[in-house]
């Protein structure tokens, strides 16, 4: 066990050194000069040359590199060119609100997803299956931001039952964050609930007509323990893999939902410094969606080996 954490553990570490690498060479490539973007009106030579030389955008590649590791490592990663606000501090505010929406979300969506899944292999070519099935294909048709605006029309602005926008941080006052933030994680989980739902059930469809379950039940175990124990169990694995790279995904790709919401998160933070070429925080953004993805792959190993010991047994012997 302890050589498959190793293992997992140098592999994550190298792609983080190599996204890295990709992430402040990609940044360098985009098109346009953020100095322009600062200098405003004033575009003379001697305005571009000393905010070029006050954000270091002067140096070679190479050097601007080097500092961009040592003070990423220290949790640095500069001041925005557009706002001048230190990055890590606008990180520290935006991107609580994406994971609590994105965790939140995922766990809305997994519930659903999987007890649908279950009920529809469970009881395959029945009413039950066909509204599981019907349920999914609508979740996966209709796009979160026009679900989000009716949502709002219809549960926020004729009802009242839920804020149409805005955020209140969880450690200020839970019972309100959660009454801001619960709509937009359903609507955001709606769509993953359907793909979860797919592929729970076609991974339980194999399960159930596999010879350790038909074994399982000539054994006289009882129909909850040969689907949870045994199927189940079994059909996890497809299921940790689509909600490990979902969860990763939301943490970037949830910009829809919170501009809809108005909700203060990581997305709108993304979206400003794309557009005025903020290289500090766009480079920060990105370098943090990779980590959230080697660290989430990473713990999706760890369940692997926890759901499957042939995977940790096969990892060990390699």
């Amino acid at each position: 066990m302890a050589r498959y954490l190793l293992t997992r553990a140098w592999h994550s570490a190298l792609t983080l050194v190599l996204a890295s690498v990709v992430v402040f060479l990609g940044i360098r490539a985009l098109p346009g000069d953020p100095a322009l973007a600062l200098a405003g009106e004033d575009r003379s030579p001697e305005a571009l040359a000393a905010i070029r030389a006050e954000y270091g955008l002067d140096r070679p590649v190479a050097v601007q590199f080097g500092q961009y590791v040592e003070r990423a490592a220290q949790g640095d990663f500069g001041s925005s060119i557009r706002t001048g606000l230190p990055v890590s501090d606008m990180i520290r505010t935006a991107l609580p609100v994406t994971i609590e929406l994105s965790v939140l979300a995922i766990l809305i969506a997994a519930a659903l997803g999987v007890g649908a899944g279950v009920v529809a292999a469970v009881r395959r070519g029945r009413p039950a299956e066909w509204a599981a099935n019907a349920l999914a294909l609508i979740g996966l048709s209709v796009p979160h931001f026009w679900l989000g605006l009716l949502a709002i029309l219809y549960l926020s602005v004729a009802t009242g039952l839920f804020p149409a926008s805005g955020f209140v941080p969880f450690f200020e006052d839970p019972v309100d964050n959660l009454h801001h933030i619960i709509l937009p994680a359903v609507i955001l989980g709606t769509g993953l609930a359907a793909i979860i739902m797919r592929q729970t059930r076609s991974a339980m469809l194999d399960s159930l007509s596999a010879d350790y379950v038909r074994t399982a039940k000539a054994k006289g175990l009882s129909p909850r323990a040969v689907i949870g124990r045994h199927a189940l169990r079994n059909s996890l694995i497809v299921v940790v893999t689509i909600v490990g790279l979902q969860l990763g995904g939301l943490i970037s790709g949830a910009v829809v939902t919170e501009q809809i919401f108005g909700l203060p998160g990581f997305g709108k933070m993304t979206i400003d410094a794309v557009f005025q070429r903020d290289y500090p925080v766009i480079q920060a953004v990105v370098l943090l969606t990779a980590t959230a993805y080697i660290v989430i792959n990473f713990l999706v190993d760890l369940l692997y080996s926890l759901i499957d010991p042939r995977i940790r047994v096969a990892g060990d012997a390699a």
